[in-house]
């Protein structure tokens, strides 16, 4: 049996297709001005295939989907909305069972089976700020959708303007283009995260600002969740953090400053998928069928 786990992101979608000897292959491909998403993204997804008939499909996304697997709601690329993602995808997968969930919830479910399933707090930074939830045994989850939106917990109250249309969203402090723009502030001559990447590696004091903000912010809307429900173990993942390992070693530090008496900060550490957490749960949930039934629903 053969299955392709995909992980639809705002700037690119990663694929990783699971031959039957056991093999896997990893294809990627980026979204650019004067092209056609949906055209981008079939044209990945054959090249991944091969040609070949997989037996089910695991698809981690940002956006909202309705029932029907149609985008009902996605900020980073709005033109998205009303396409009916479900019956793009099967063009292209002939035979196979589609199941979408989540992306911040498909990254959690891979970082739990793999810690032995020890209630966890995910939360991944890239071009924005997701996560998820997994106690006793299995995600947090709800009716209406996913639940655990870290990234639109208030970390800054009159704070930046989050693409949500909140202020203070921790996605607008501590996402992978909120702590460039506010480099570009204080150093003109960063125009893109390589180069702040290099700055934070080379110790630049205000490079280690950037880092030790974000950082913060991070720290506080973890400390905010473990108040409530306790998660023995939190994983930092996503593209911007793991390019970026200052801000995860900066984050756990910062965690560790905001204890307090009767309160054991829970152990902050890498996901051990580093980017690819979402892309490894897709694929979890493509091979285990049992999965697939409990979590289609997950994008809600």
């Amino acid at each position: 049996m053969e299955f392709i786990g995909i992980d639809i992101g705002a700037t690119k979608t990663a694929f990783r297709y699971l031959s039957a000897n056991g093999a896997e292959r990893d294809t990627v491909v980026r979204w650019s001005a004067g092209q056609d998403d949906i055209e981008v993204l079939r044209g990945g997804l054959r090249e991944a295939v091969g040609g070949r008939r997989p037996l089910a499909a695991g698809v981690a996304v940002p956006a909202s989907l309705d029932a029907a697997g149609r985008v009902v709601a996605w900020p980073n690329r709005p033109h998205w909305r009303g396409v009916d993602l479900r019956a793009v995808l099967r063009a292209d997968l002939t035979g196979a069972s589609v199941c979408f969930g989540d992306d911040g919830d498909l990254a959690t479910l891979a970082e739990a089976r793999q810690a032995g399933g020890r209630d966890l707090l995910y939360v991944g930074v890239g071009t924005g700020v997701g996560g998820g939830l997994f106690l006793a045994g299995d995600l947090l989850r709800s009716p209406h959708g996913p639940v655990a939106e870290i990234g639109h917990v208030v970390v800054v109250p009159n704070g930046p303007l989050c693409q949500c249309g909140r202020q203070g969203c921790l996605q607008a402090v501590a996402s992978g283009p909120a702590m460039l723009r506010w480099a570009e502030h204080i150093e003109p001559t960063v125009t893109d995260a390589r180069m702040l990447r290099a700055e934070v590696h080379a110790g630049v004091p205000w490079a280690q600002r950037a880092v030790h903000r974000s950082a913060h912010a991070l720290a506080t809307a973890v400390v905010t969740v473990a108040e409530l429900v306790r998660p023995e173990l939190v994983r930092l993942g996503g593209g911007f953090m793991a390019a970026l390992p200052e801000l995860a070693t900066a984050t756990a530090s910062a965690v560790r400053a905001l204890g307090r008496p009767g309160f054991s900060a829970p152990v902050v550490e890498p996901a051990a998928y580093g980017g690819m957490s979402s892309l490894a749960g897709a694929v979890l949930v493509a091979r285990h069928p049992e999965l697939t039934q409990r979590y289609e629903s997950l994008a809600g």
